[in-house]
């Protein structure tokens, strides 16, 4: 902490050697000021003291020559009045200029610093506030480590949970699908079965059909050889009554197919 007041007391030492060189330089402008003043008061006295000279000694010219003279006497006074005043006004802005750049360069230098040194005391606050801390953002991040962990193990069990769900879903569809499946195998096997049976009883009863057809025909037949047969005997017996002499014969019928 001792570091940080002795610090923050040199902006205060760099604001007073610029208000030092600010004085200086305000000083040597007013002596060059000054000294250009005094300059011009000289060549003015030197210029009256040659012109109240002049006309003592001119006083007898004629008044055309005087005028002139004093015409160009004045016209270089004003000339060389102006270039001082120019020369001046050049200083002066030049003089400006460069305390301006120098305000500037000051200004940039005292920011630049007051900068450092706060970013300096910001990394020391922040690292002693980190050491304070240390053991308490330590617990912090194990917290959400381990709170994070519970988390991710949570979510793998309802993943897991979900997949064994739907395996259980899939094995029960396809037990579903198997067993229907076999419904309908065997609903075709009890259908062709029921249509051998049925053809089967058809057929039977066609054969029953036909062999009480063939039972009837085998009766008919014997019906039709005993009625030939009767009739047979019945014209024997009327030859064998009309002449007793002969012998009687005797006849047999083939069965009629």
């Amino acid at each position: 902490m001792g570091r940080s007041r002795s610090r923050s007391r040199s902006p205060r030492k760099h604001h007073k050697s610029k208000h030092h060189k600010r004085s200086k330089s305000r000083e040597r402008s007013e002596r060059r000021s000054t000294s250009h003043s005094k300059t011009y008061k000289n060549v003015e006295k030197v210029k009256e003291k040659s012109s109240k000279s002049r006309k003592r000694s001119n006083s007898v010219s004629s008044t055309s020559s005087s005028d002139a003279s004093v015409d160009l006497r004045s016209e270089k006074h004003l000339r060389k009045k102006s270039r001082l005043r120019k020369m001046d006004e050049v200083e002066r802005l030049a003089e400006m200029e460069r305390q301006r750049r120098q305000r500037e360069a000051e200004q940039r230098l005292i920011e630049e610093e007051t900068a450092k040194r706060i970013e300096e005391l910001v990394k020391k606050r922040v690292e002693e506030e980190l050491e304070k801390r240390k053991d308490e953002i330590e617990k912090e991040v194990t917290k959400r480590v381990e709170e994070a962990k519970r988390i991710m193990e949570k979510q793998m069990m309802e993943d897991l949970e979900r997949r064994r769900e739907k395996q259980r879903e899939e094995e029960k569809r396809r037990e579903e699908e198997e067993q229907r499946k076999q419904e309908m195998v065997e609903r075709i096997l009890e259908e062709n079965q029921r249509k051998i049976e049925e053809a089967q009883r058809k057929l039977a009863e066609e054969r029953l059909a036909m062999v009480e057809e063939q039972r009837k025909m085998d009766e008919e037949r014997q019906r039709l050889r005993k009625e030939q047969e009767k009739r047979v005997k019945e014209e024997q017996k009327k030859i064998l009554g009309k002449n007793n002499s002969r012998p009687k014969l005797s006849f047999s019928l083939k069965p009629v197919l």
